[in-house]
């Protein structure tokens, strides 16, 4: 009789434990792993070039917004339980010049920020990714504007 009630208490015991361990359980939300790939293909874009190609200063800023995304991502994704290891592969069209492709990438990482967060603690760090995400596509418009206009377009 004392083992059933020692097996019935850790039942018990058991079943008010869970629920508050699947509650700290990290969501399933791939969209910060799939921004880093998006991230990290638009600064592979901006900082390749191919022979003498002029390198404007608005593209070294996207650069630089775009390693302060990845940092905060890396954060949001690590709080949120994710395998930082994790390289999902890029889903975007390979067709422009590198600077439409880089704006691509950087819309498609926006895109994939701006999923709804249910961890109040990755919130801030969406929102400051996010913010560097879009400061990185605007200088990446404005190097594209000027390789258009260097070219007469």
């Amino acid at each position: 009789m004392l083992k059933i009630v020692k097996y019935f208490s850790l039942l018990l015991l058991a079943g008010a434990v869970l629920p508050v361990r699947a509650q700290q359980m990290p969501g399933p939300h791939p969209a910060y792993l799939h921004a880093l790939s998006d991230l990290r293909a638009a600064r592979w874009c901006l900082s390749h070039q191919q022979g003498d190609f002029k390198v404007y200063e608005e593209e070294d800023q996207a650069i630089r917004e775009i390693e302060a995304a990845i940092g905060e991502i890396k954060h949001a994704a690590w709080d949120d339980g994710k395998n930082l290891d994790d390289h999902p592969p890029i889903d975007v069209h390979d067709h422009g010049s590198r600077l439409l492709r880089a704006i691509e990438f950087l819309n498609k990482a926006k895109s994939d920020v701006d999923e709804w967060e249910d961890n109040p603690a990755a919130r801030e760090l969406r929102h400051r990714a996010y913010d560097h995400i879009e400061h990185a596509t605007h200088a990446a418009e404005k190097a594209h504007d000027h390789w258009l206009r260097e070219m007469g377009r």
